[in-house]
């Protein structure tokens, strides 16, 4: 599906812009353990971009399967909840936004199971 090339293309873009922002613009402004957490948002943040790159491509290969759309769905979610929850921490200093940040964990966990299930189950 050209859509997940597309998003996944733009969150790399924004992954890389924000890990650049954080290592220039936040090192001086923020505490090294939260410089760590920044760091942790974008490795996610890129990682994710890479499947959803890599979803859009599977998407064309397995047009049939309804899973790998559902996959790309979730690791969406997941980048917003997991890296953007960390992001906003370290940019607000409210701590309790870490308790969302599981969730897309959750929601990671759940895109990678639903992209095995749709080529385990693919014909050919």
């Amino acid at each position: 599906m050209q859509m997940f090339v597309l998003i996944g293309s733009l969150n790399a873009l924004l992954g890389v812009g924000l890990g650049a922002f954080g290592a220039h613009g936040l090192k001086s402004r923020v505490s090294p353990e939260m410089l760590t957490v920044w760091q942790t948002a974008v490795q996610y943040h890129l990682v994710h971009a890479l499947g959803l790159l890599l979803i859009g491509i599977l998407a064309h290969l397995l047009p049939e399967s309804p899973q790998v759309r559902q996959a790309g769905w979730a690791l969406l979610v997941g980048v917003v909840l997991f890296s953007g929850s960390l992001y906003l921490m370290v940019l607000t200093g409210v701590r309790m936004l870490g308790a969302i940040t599981p969730l897309g964990g959750l929601a990671f966990l759940g895109g990678w199971a639903l992209l095995a299930l749709a080529v385990w189950g693919a014909k050919g």
